[in-house]
């Protein structure tokens, strides 16, 4: 990446450059998964060396470990740390309500765990991934690899039931081999195009022997940052109902954020 970057890179980095503004020194800070995540780990790295900032990161996956790392942060395991203060993370989609998908990165399993021992999640996002209802994305589904074709069988089975629009499912590849998740399982995609009940969804699929997680997250995310091309960028509370615009100054891409992209 060179010259200057381009609205939806702007969007991405102003939510996140807002974003780090919630973290305090000596904070615990769960590190989300993504391109968006990526550049709010960078600013984070940012805070680290150049300000002084003393935290400890937990990450997501093994690719937001090795950026942490690699910008200073000092990274420790969820065993290590126990509880959170914070997590910062992206989003697939997410609705007026604040319920999520999550899991585009393939790293859902592990960024439930660590938002859900957060004792506050807080959502980064441009404004492209604001929707009406959830859905358009297809939902992420996390199962062991042992009988995955059985459980995705039982996934489609349940589908009927269930308010969906549309009820296609595949694995996801990594070239020519299933994908493998940090935690050595497999992803079946659900392209529903609408799901019409979030909590019902999540329950139920959560009961299917050889599902590990879905990527639904309802009722954890508390704030979502929302950036725009622009260099504006919106701070929602849904806690207090509460919203605040801010516009953030940005820079011509430098080195700190060459190797960032989608």
């Amino acid at each position: 990446m060179s010259g200057e970057l381009s609205p939806i890179d702007k969007a991405k980095f102003v939510a996140a450059k807002k974003a780090v503004e919630f973290v305090e020194d000596g904070m615990r800070v769960g590190l989300g998964t993504g391109s968006t995540a990526a550049w709010m780990v960078r600013c984070l790295g940012e805070l680290v060396r150049e300000d002084g900032l003393k935290i400890r990161g937990i990450p997501t996956s093994t690719r937001t470990a090795a950026l942490a790392q690699e910008v200073g942060i000092d990274v420790i395991s969820l065993d290590e740390a126990k509880w959170l203060d914070l997590t910062i993370d992206g989003a697939d989609e997410f609705d007026r309500e604040f319920n999520l998908i999550k899991g585009g990165g393939a790293a859902l399993l592990q960024e439930k765990i660590v938002a859900t021992a957060s004792d506050r999640m807080v959502v980064i996002s441009d404004i492209s991934k604001e929707v009406d209802t959830l859905g358009a994305f297809p939902l992420p589904v996390e199962v062991i690899p042992f009988g995955w074709q059985t459980t995705k069988a039982l996934i489609e089975e349940m589908l009927d039931s269930l308010d969906v629009l549309g009820q296609t499912t595949s694995l996801r590849m990594n070239g020519d081999a299933p994908l493998f998740t940090d935690e050595g399982n497999h992803v079946i995609d659900l392209h529903l195009n609408r799901v019409g009940n979030v909590r019902q969804m999540a329950m139920v699929l959560n009961q299917i022997p050889g599902v590990v997680e879905n990527g639904l997250f309802c009722d954890i995310c508390d704030t979502v940052v929302v950036g725009y091309g622009d260099g504006r960028v919106q701070v929602r509370d849904l806690n207090e109902n509460a919203l605040s615009e801010d516009r953030l100054e940005f820079v011509d891409a430098d080195n700190l954020f060459a190797d960032l992209g989608d």
